[in-house]
């Protein structure tokens, strides 16, 4: 799968993980990775991202005596969760679209 493509899909995944609870970085690999391969590696500047686009906040708490970041999602990553919906069925529409049109996706 291509990457652009895969970390968009990861975002939506972690945005909307965040919208069901708060969380850290272990738990969303964890749980993402029910549905996707992901990595600290990947998650991390995925994380990063959102947070710069105010899609999620972070904050810290003690946990077993070490600080613990956790990530909330904003009311724009609350947004960006619900516009989701409506790409996908764009992209739906680009993959009927390729697929009519090209001969290796028709016998492929």
């Amino acid at each position: 799968m291509d990457i652009q493509l895969k970390r968009g899909l990861i975002e939506i995944c972690v945005l909307s993980l965040l919208s069901k609870s708060d969380s850290y970085g272990y738990a969303l690999i964890r749980d993402v990775s029910n549905c996707v391969e992901i990595s600290e590696s990947t998650l991390y500047p995925i994380l990063k991202r959102l947070e710069g686009a105010n899609l999620l906040t972070v904050y810290t708490e003690e946990y077993n005596g070490r600080l613990r970041k956790y990530y909330t999602i904003t009311d724009g990553g609350r947004k960006r969760l619900c516009e989701f919906p409506a790409e996908w069925r764009e992209m739906t529409k680009i993959y009927s679209f390729i697929k009519e049109n090209s001969e290796e996706v028709r016998n492929g």
